[in-house]
């Protein structure tokens, strides 16, 4: 897996944590939503990484 890669899912992750936070604390249903929906994404590409790695390592 990348470096960078990596990176830029924890990043997505991490905004994704601060979204809902944000959203939680105005009752914004909306950011909620798009916070988990980028902690989701996030985590969904770094199984993908996981699975390139597996895969070049063989």
């Amino acid at each position: 897996m990348s470096f960078v890669d990596k990176a830029k899912n924890t990043v997505q992750q991490a905004v994704g944590k601060a979204e809902e936070a944000v959203g939680k604390r105005t009752d914004d249903q909306e950011q909620i939503a798009q916070g988990q929906k980028d902690q989701h994404m996030g985590a969904a590409r770094q199984e993908t990484e996981k699975t390139k790695d597996a895969l070049d390592e063989k």
